[in-house]
């Protein structure tokens, strides 16, 4: 079995329990944010990747980490991916679930970062404008990441859209250099 069918798989069988449970939306957003913090933090990816560490002081983790920031039934899936060893994939396979419910709705996944977290109304205006420079229907997963300065940085697949303040700055430093 190849990386990406296990992938498949295991997005496939978590979309299944989750839309069973009607949390299909709730728990594709909690999980896709589960996975961006899972990458952006070093120290946490080597505890729950590192085969010497039990599955026990794993799920203390993060259970300590997702107490009250996410539902029960969004932290059992994850708990569940890693008691099975599969941690490390643990992004792919939160990835990957979001794009396959949100091709179910016929709709593309936007991933939004900025500096600070944004709140609803911006999150739907961010939407209707990226639904209307694309054609498509887009669903915001915005990610809080510090290194945007300001502004937003959104990649919707292949296409990268970076309004950041770093990126203005490096445009206008550009231009006065030529």
């Amino acid at each position: 079995m190849s990386f990406d069918d296990r992938i498949d798989g295991y997005a496939a069988a978590i979309l299944e329990i989750a839309r069973s449970e009607g949390e299909l939306e709730r728990v594709g957003d909690e999980l896709y944010r589960i996975a961006r913090a899972f990458e952006s933090s070093p120290e946490l990816r080597d505890v729950l990747t590192d085969r010497r560490v039990p599955v026990d002081r794993k799920l203390a983790v993060l259970g300590d980490l997702l107490d009250g920031k996410a539902s029960p039934f969004s932290v059992g899936l994850v708990n569940f991916v890693v008691s099975v060893g599969r941690g490390s994939d643990l992004p792919a396979i939160a990835d990957r679930m979001a794009a396959r419910a949100a091709g179910e709705r016929d709709a593309a996944i936007a991933e939004v970062r900025s500096a600070i977290e944004l709140d609803e109304a911006t999150i739907a205006r961010l939407a209707a404008s990226l639904s209307a420079a694309t054609g498509k229907t887009v669903e915001v997963k915005a990610v809080v990441d510090p290194a945007v300065l300001g502004g937003i940085v959104a990649r919707i697949g292949d296409t990268v859209i970076d309004g950041s303040l770093r990126h203005r700055l490096e445009t206008l430093r550009d231009k006065l250099n030529q």
